[in-house]
């Protein structure tokens, strides 16, 4: 059972990964080439900007997803650092626990929204369904969560032994 968690593991940590790296050369590419239609050619491709904003979300949420799974996320501890080792433990525990608590709403809440997007109907260039692109927010939010609880129940924190 373990080995099939750490098989698990592995894949979605190569899926992030993998999804991030083709995610920013795509962005890159796409930005690049419609700066270059725009300067030389005085055009640009109309499903352009709107991809690449929602480019943008995705990859914000996958880095997050990322820097949370590395334990190099953005966090407050400045009270953690002038403590004795044990208690800024706690501490940590006690700032991802409240994290969590965070995260899981915001993952509520985004799946609301998702859920309106859905309902409403919203489309995506005039083409597409809106919501399926939009899924990365509940779910990006829920993954950082459970990440940060299994953390804050562990204990585990780089630099903590």
């Amino acid at each position: 059972m373990r080995s099939r968690l750490g098989q698990a593991g592995t894949l979605l940590r190569r899926l992030e990964d993998l999804l991030l790296s083709l995610l920013l050369t795509t962005m890159i590419l796409l930005a690049t080439g419609q700066i270059l239609l725009r300067n030389l050619w005085d055009y640009s491709l109309a499903w352009g900007d709107p991809s690449l904003r929602l480019m943008v979300l995705w990859l914000t949420l996958l880095g997050a997803m990322v820097a949370t799974r590395e334990h190099n996320h953005i966090r407050i501890d400045l009270l953690s650092r002038y403590l004795p080792e044990r208690a800024g433990r706690r501490v940590r525990r006690l700032t991802d626990g409240f994290t969590v608590l965070v995260c899981a709403l915001l993952a509520w809440h985004a799946a609301r929204f998702v859920l309106f997007e859905y309902e409403v109907g919203s489309r995506f260039l005039d083409l597409l369904p809106l919501w399926p692109f939009q899924l990365i927010m509940p779910l990006g939010f829920a993954v950082i969560a459970l990440r940060l609880l299994i953390s804050s129940l562990s204990g585990y924190r780089r630099g903590d032994g």
